[in-house]
């Protein structure tokens, strides 16, 4: 009787689309009196199935637009078919839909399945395309300001951009474009991205070897079938300019394009430091047929950027009074990367609740650079403000492949409903790393050091502008290859409680890296004598479970407590030779999300626990109780726990006006690490009183260098929309990082490694204003750090670099 019953079931399409007839994207609809609710597509298309005949009223509903109903008479077993034209023109259309405000009912992509954030007990977060355009966002660190949570970090010589979450780095594992993983090198560009996705803590679940801070998303532009485009110039401070390209529109009925462009030249408040990009990213959609569409994308990013590594550190630790402009690298440093991309997605629905994902992803990375090393003036024990320049000239390429299959879909067991989601995965990186010669000499040095120079003495910074010779005499390859694959399961049990529920196995492989030497010509593949372990392909395995209890006493709020773990691999050996095995790290979360004013206000608030009881550290002792002087030889001898807190805040009370913010608080240190040993040798002739070496692990209880306790933020935007005033926006963009240490920890025995970098909290203020002609030409300024105030990223103790002080931007843009 059931299958009869579900074989008489009707079903609506349609089509939605503004009064001059564009398409009218993610517009809410449903069925008056009934559960059944969907969203349009970027083409304003929908489907509603599975629905009892009848006479029903279509409501047509978004945040600022007018409410829209229909009529529709549902019939056994047929599909109605439905064209639906709202009062608002594509214009007025955008200004809303754009934003993508529907609260927190709308499904996220970075969780995979289809849920939408209500239903996923994690901490997620959403930058939209209005807050990308509105704060003129140039790079990926832009948008990261406005994420609770996640601080912006500093790399080696500011090369790219650098990200940690709840206290642990996100590596290059951790950022992901449309789903595939991407590289973080030469800079991300932002003239592409629609939105950005933040999924929060834990997600191995899904996406495998990812340290558990969190995983980011990046969502891309895609074409459409209704012609437009946009085409903008944006400059500013310090000679920046930067044209983009926008197109988009049909081929065919069922193919539409979409190429976006852009050219970037600046110079910098830094001295000498300059950047060089183009960047360029055409893609297609073929809907071939009403359930299956294949988006095909790519892009191309040459990035030229001088390597920087700021204003070095003097007197153990201390950052120098020198300015913010003073450039210490070698004028001829040189940064020079090529990142090309290319993306097949297909997507295939079999019914209204079962659809299959499949993507096959390509990423070639190339960089060649050449600088100096980091200033550093002096040591511990001698400090001074006399720093080496030493030269680092290297060249690598990555080639990376990915594919994913994932299907998502519904079931019933008596009164208990299922959404699942079972995919695998598999990722192959291929890195050759190039080692450089100064000379043409077999014998010619590896390595070359120019004269020292003072970094409190401008006048000692000059160096000659001759690039010194150098050639490749070997190359290091590096193959490293992941499987995965995992099952989620949504558990309804009631309207009110649900168990999120699922479980991945990863099984990683990373082969014995071959060096070719150009000299002898001849690969080798070097071997271990004094651990054999390590003369074979290091393989490791891990289960990443992953349970989450939900609550939701209303239909706009859910509470949630769940647990999630994710593995780190190790490198080294423990002191009797064995490879090390991953490190598992627990997460326990809780929170509650509010949707509030029917999806205009959401306010979420999170609490975490991270717990890692297998942080590997460097052995104080070999096997024999020897004191251990080789980096090599690792062991679990540390624990460390990351507490923190998180408060999202979003707002659009209308069509014309939109806020952010958010406040959080992580506070991670190290709970156990090595005790201090002593250990002496005994005397001998060449040394009648023996040695005395005195060892030990980092000071228990200290917060990891590099963390951010505090970090706060907020945006609001507001468009005048009637009178004299029609069409100025106005803006006002807050960040704030909280006091810091960086450098170095502390070890139990004192400050024998290096000195931590202290650096201040500090706010910087943006202001924006616009004005918008006729919707479609407007003019949007920004004056940024409107108070000039001065604070440094520091990476470890390898670049102390100033932030931008006040700067001007201003893009002038046309749509069409």
């Amino acid at each position: 009787m059931a299958n009869e019953e579900i074989e008489k079931n009707g079903s609506i399409r349609g089509h939605i689309q503004s009064s001059d007839g564009k398409a009218a994207a993610y517009v809410t609809v449903s069925l008056k009196n009934t559960n059944k609710s969907t969203m349009t597509d970027e083409d304003g298309n929908f489907r509603l199935g599975g629905i009892k005949p009848g006479t029903y009223i279509l409501h047509i509903s978004h945040v600022g637009l007018n409410t829209e109903e229909q009529r529709v008479v549902i019939a056994d077993g047929k599909e109605t078919e439905t064209t639906i034209i709202l009062s608002e023109s594509a214009a007025q259309l955008n200004e809303v839909v754009v934003s993508r405000s529907h609260g927190q009912n709308r499904p996220v992509k970075v969780g995979k399945s289809g849920l939408r954030p209500l239903d996923i007990p994690q901490g997620i977060q959403i930058i939209d395309s209005t807050v990308i355009a509105d704060q003129q966002i140039n790079r990926l660190t832009d948008v990261i300001k406005n994420i609770n949570g996640i601080a912006l970090g500093e790399n080696r010589g500011s090369v790219n951009e650098t990200f940690s979450a709840r206290g642990y780095s996100l590596g290059a594992n951790n950022v992901f474009k449309n789903g595939a993983r991407t590289s973080l090198g030469g800079s991300l560009e932002a003239s592409t991205l629609e939105s950005v996705e933040v999924l929060k803590g834990s997600a191995a679940l899904l996406y495998g070897g990812v340290t558990g801070g969190a995983v980011v998303n990046l969502v891309t532009k895609k074409p459409k079938f209704n012609w437009g485009g946009e085409v903008s110039m944006r400059a500013g401070s310090y000679g920046f300019y930067k044209p983009i390209v926008d197109v988009y529109g049909p081929i065919s009925k069922n193919i539409a394009f979409r190429v976006i462009a852009t050219k970037e030249n600046a110079n910098s408040f830094r001295d000498v430091v300059k950047t060089d990009r183009f960047y360029i990213n055409p893609s297609l959609l073929y809907k071939i047929s009403d359930k299956t569409e294949l988006l095909v994308q790519g892009d191309y990013l040459k990035s030229n950027y001088t390597p920087d590594f700021g204003i070095g550190t003097v007197f153990g630790g201390q950052i120098p009074d020198i300015g913010r402009s003073a450039y210490l690298n070698v004028p001829y440093a040189y940064n020079r990367t090529k990142t090309g991309t290319a993306q097949a997605n297909f997507t295939h629905r079999f019914s209204d609740v079962w659809k299959l994902n499949v993507i096959a992803a390509y990423q070639s990375y190339n960089r060649n650079y050449f600088g100096a090393e980091r200033p550093q003036g002096g040591t511990i024990a001698a400090p001074s403000s006399i720093s080496q320049r030493a030269l680092t000239r290297s060249k690598n390429q990555e080639y990376t492949y990915n594919q994913q299959i994932n299907l998502t879909g519904a079931a019933q067991t008596g009164s208990i409903k299922h959404t699942f989601l079972i995919g695998a995965d598999a990722d192959q990186s291929r890195t050759t790393s190039y080692a450089f010669k100064y000379g043409d000499a077999s014998t010619s040095p590896t390595s070359l050091s120019l004269p020292t120079f003072d970094i409190l003495n401008p006048a000692t910074y000059a160096v000659s502008s001759d690039v010194p010779y150098t050639r490749i005499y070997q190359n290091t390859f590096t193959p490293v290859y992941r499987m995965g694959a995992f099952v989620q399961d949504l558990i309804e049990i009631t309207d009110k409680f649900k168990v999120l529920a699922g479980v991945r196995y990863t099984w990683q492989k990373q082969p014995r890296a071959s060096t070719y030497n150009e000299d002898t010509r001849v690969t080798t593949v070097p071997v271990n004598a004094t651990f054999p372990s390590l003369n074979k392909a290091k393989i490791d395995k891990a289960f990443s479970p992953k349970i989450g209890l939900i609550y939701q006493p209303l239909t706009n709020t859910s509470l949630y407590a769940s647990y999630a773990n994710n593995f780190t691999v190790n490198t080294g050996v423990d002191i009797f030779g064995a490879p090390l095995q991953p490190s598992i790290i627990d997460q326990y979360e809780v929170g509650v999300k509010n949707d509030l004013l029917n999806g205009k206000l959401s306010v979420n608030v999170t609490a975490y626990r991270i717990k890692n009881n297998r942080f590997v550290q460097t052995a104080l002792l070999t096997a024999d109780g020897k004191t251990n002087t080789d980096n090599n030889i690792r062991e679990f001898s540390g624990k460390t726990i990351s507490d923190g807190l998180e408060v999202d805040i979003t707002g659009r009370l209308s069509s014309n006006v939109y806020f952010l913010a958010g406040y959080s608080y992580n506070f991670i240190r190290y709970t156990s690490t090595p005790p201090i040993v002593t250990t002496t040798t005994p005397p001998t002739p060449a040394n009648p009183n023996g040695t005395t070496t005195t060892t030990a692990g980092i000071t228990e209880g200290e917060r990891i260098v590099g963390s951010v306790p505090h970090t706060a933020n907020g945006t609001v935007f507001y468009t005048f929309n009637r009178g004299d005033l029609k069409g100025l926006k106005l803006g006002l963009s807050g960040f704030f990082t909280g006091a810091r240490s960086s450098g170095f920890n502390t070890l139990k025995t004192g400050l024998s490694r290096g000195a931590p970098v202290q650096l201040d909290g500090y706010t910087t203020l943006d202001v924006s204003a616009g004005y918008t002609f006729k919707r479609k030409l407007s003019l949007l300024a920004k004056l940024s750090n409107i108070t000039n105030e001065l604070n440094y990223l520091v990476h470890e103790n390898y670049s102390v670099n100033p932030i931008p002080p006040r700067m001007v931007s201003a893009t002038l843009s046309y749509k069409f």
